[in-house]
């Protein structure tokens, strides 16, 4: 996967000729990762976007889940889930 510095991407009219080959670029600015770069057409938006956002879905339940475990929520009993549950339920206007 290539790598390509937000400076390139804006002055380089050579990263569009590369795309189709590269298949994914990797947009970075001071070295961090910003953003995707990947060949579209037609016959592929829907799917591609489609995928995109699956995978982004999946990725954030489980960083979500990652943190529950952190703080241990995965100890919790069907007791105290329900205790939560109700105390929110109660609060709510």
């Amino acid at each position: 996967m290539k790598f390509v510095t937000v400076k390139d991407f804006r002055t380089s009219p050579s990263i569009w000729e590369k795309l189709p080959t590269e298949r994914e670029m990797v947009i970075t600015s001071g070295g961090k990762p910003i953003a995707l770069l990947t060949p579209l057409s037609d016959e592929t938006l829907e799917d591609t976007v489609s995928a995109v956002r699956k995978a982004m879905a999946v990725n954030a339940v489980r960083k979500m889940q990652e943190i529950s475990v952190s703080l241990g929520n995965d100890k919790m009993t069907l007791d105290e889930i329900n205790a939560i549950i109700e105390n929110a339920r109660t609060e709510s206007p």
